[in-house]
């Protein structure tokens, strides 16, 4: 597979200020000049930023690209998830990112859906094949999963249910990707899962999400980056190369595109994607 038929997209969080939105204006403006697939925008645990979501997505496709909403299964209602399927098709989108989402603390109940498959499975009957479906992927198993077989199944009836193809969950490893990818075929799953590629301005940051989310950094890069100390240009520059090295490996070895979690920032991404030479 060549880069031309792969798919290289970018993911945004919605601001909170309006600093904030200034700031991702121009971070756009530049990383749209790399020409990527598609920009998602992700939506907060609850549904806690459906506003912001909806903004961003609206002024990304406003401006000629290519705009691809997450929609989570917490705190949403049918009618609202309606509502928005309604506002996004008359806005030409034809990309949506279905999620279950984080609970919020406090939250007893999830909303109209438990699991991603039954919200893919709402939005196809609501709308067809109008939207292409992303869901999300696991290669170091769901921190939730009960164990990795039992995630693996769970990825499976999401793409049953509809899907098109799924976005992974950041990762280090690359033979976790790999051994997922073969573990999915065998399944019966074909659709394309494409890496999710988290850039690293900060390991003690990268450090405390990773905690949270359950993505694993080798023991190799957490001791680079500790004997780095706070000199923050190597811990920079260090991260470049291991994650262009990880982005090298996964393409020789057929990985449908790159997803980028840009965290609202231009300059890794854009670094990364030029030493991949995918513009």
């Amino acid at each position: 597979m060549n880069n031309a038929e792969r798919k290289f997209s970018l993911e945004f969080f919605p601001p909170q200020t309006p600093e904030g939105v200034d700031k991702l204006r121009a971070v756009r403006k530049q990383l749209a000049l790399l020409n990527p697939a598609f920009l998602s925008v992700t939506f907060g645990a609850g549904g806690s930023t459906r506003d912001r979501t909806l903004d961003t997505v609206l002024e990304i496709q406003a401006e000629g690209l290519p705009a691809a909403p997450h929609l989570s299964c917490v705190g949403s209602t049918e009618d609202n998830i309606r509502d928005l399927l309604e506002r996004y098709r008359a806005a030409g989108i034809h990309r949506l990112v279905a999620l279950r989402g984080d609970l919020p603390s406090g939250m007893a109940a999830p909303g109209s859906f438990r699991y991603a498959n039954e919200l893919v499975e709402f939005i196809r009957r609501e709308t067809g094949d109008w939207f292409h479906l992303e869901v999300a992927a696991y290669p170091e198993v769901h921190p939730q999963a009960p164990s990795a077989d039992a995630d693996l199944r769970n990825f499976k009836r999401k793409i049953d249910a509809g899907a098109n193809s799924a976005i992974t969950q950041y990762f280090y490893n690359a033979d976790a990707y790999e051994q997922f990818v073969a573990a999915a075929r065998k399944l019966g799953v074909t659709v394309p899962i494409v890496p999710g590629i988290m850039p690293i301005a900060s390991y003690s940051k990268l450090s405390r999400f990773s905690e949270g989310c359950g993505a694993e950094i080798p023991r190799w890069m957490r001791k680079k980056f500790e004997s780095y100390g706070d000199d923050h240009g190597a811990v920079r520059a260090f991260g470049l190369d291991a994650v262009t090295a990880l982005c090298e490996r996964l393409l020789a070895a057929g990985a449908p595109g790159l997803h980028f979690y840009t965290l609202n920032q231009a300059g890794l991404t854009s670094e990364i994607w030029t030493r991949l030479r995918l513009t």
